[in-house]
């Protein structure tokens, strides 16, 4: 079984030192249009993704929580406020770098780190 290539087929093939050499398709103008906007959604995505684990890398620092806990804090900060997730992740971001950090946000951090925090070792 012969697999076959996805997309156009080449648009000529000429022979070059007795080899067959296969020209390029013709370039589909509407084709690189939706490449290109993938290619920025996809960069959008990453840059957010970013973020988002910078984030998290802050919640952790700060509480003796999991990966996993850290999402669900920043999650329950974006949820309670009503702030899309990746803004929460900037303004926490930008608090690690300034010390600043607007108060309801900080309120609702102090709350969901509470609710995550672990237990204290017993002795203390």
């Amino acid at each position: 079984m012969t697999v076959q290539p996805e997309g156009p087929e080449p648009t000529t093939a000429r022979k070059r030192g007795g080899q067959r050499v296969c020209a390029l398709p013709k370039e589909d103008p509407q084709r690189v249009t939706e490449l290109r906007e993938e290619n920025a959604q996809l960069e959008e995505a990453m840059r957010a993704h970013a973020v988002v684990d910078q984030a998290v890398g802050v919640i952790l620092a700060v509480a003796r929580l999991t990966p996993e806990q850290g999402r669900d804090v920043l999650g329950g900060v974006s949820e309670v406020t009503g702030i899309k997730l990746g803004h929460v992740a900037e303004l926490i971001v930008g608090w690690a770098r300034s010390g600043q950090l607007c108060s309801d946000i900080r309120t609702e951090l102090d709350q969901q780190l509470l609710r995550h925090a672990p237990p204290a070792p017993a002795g203390d």
